[in-house]
């Protein structure tokens, strides 16, 4: 079993390969490796993809990486390979985003990105920092959390999606963020599970055990 963390050059994947690999080997899931070779995205059993900073920034080095991006995209659409997106990779998944200027997404789960517009002008945007889950639809990556676990946000822009079956988690900053999404064999994630301690571990375990 191989899971691939996707580098795009659009982030830090350290955090994130430390925990993956720490929780594949506590699970007995295999391999994780952090790649740039589409011919190691190709062959993956499972796929992550990061994302740090703006959605314009990151689509465009993903699709500038177009080994990269061919392989992930055919690994997903055609192979229905497991996916799990990580904050802007989460993001990507979106039909468009509006971050500076109106990007196309991946269009994997519909919906848009748009700024976050707190009820209670005293909050700030980037909503920073730890909050509280709240599920909205049980899926298999959420085995062992309950709503009120702590996850840890940092971000500005949230994935608002067309069909409210596929948010499958949000939280409260003076008005719903959206937490995760999901549809078939992909999940996203706007928080960082890798800094989450206990409870994004425990994420980042159901995903690499998951048997959509």
């Amino acid at each position: 079993m191989l899971t691939a963390i996707i580098d795009y050059e659009s982030g830090n994947l350290h955090s994130a390969e430390k925990a993956f690999q720490r929780m594949a080997r506590e699970m007995d899931a295999g391999e994780v490796v952090v790649t740039s070779d589409a011919d190691v995205v190709a062959r993956a059993d499972r796929l992550v993809l990061p994302g740090d900073g703006a959605f314009p920034a990151c689509a465009a080095e993903l699709r500038g990486h177009k080994g990269i991006y061919d392989a992930m995209v055919e690994a997903v659409e055609q192979k229905g390979r497991p996916f799990l997106g990580i904050c802007v990779g989460m993001q990507l998944m979106a039909t468009t985003g509006h971050e500076y200027e109106e990007t196309p997404g991946l269009g994997w789960v519909g919906g848009d990105v748009v700024k976050i517009t707190p009820a209670d002008a005293s909050l700030k945007v980037p909503h920073m920092g730890w909050n509280d889950l709240v599920i909205d639809h049980a899926h298999p990556v959420f085995d062992g959390i309950q709503s009120g676990d702590h996850v840890y946000f940092v971000h500005s822009y949230h994935f608002r999606a067309a069909n409210p079956a596929e948010r499958l988690a949000h939280v409260d900053y003076a008005g719903d963020v959206t937490a995760v999404i999901g549809r078939g064999t992909m999940v996203g994630m706007q928080f960082h599970p890798e800094k989450s301690q206990a409870t994004g571990l425990r994420i980042i375990g159901n995903f690499l055990t998951w048997k959509p």
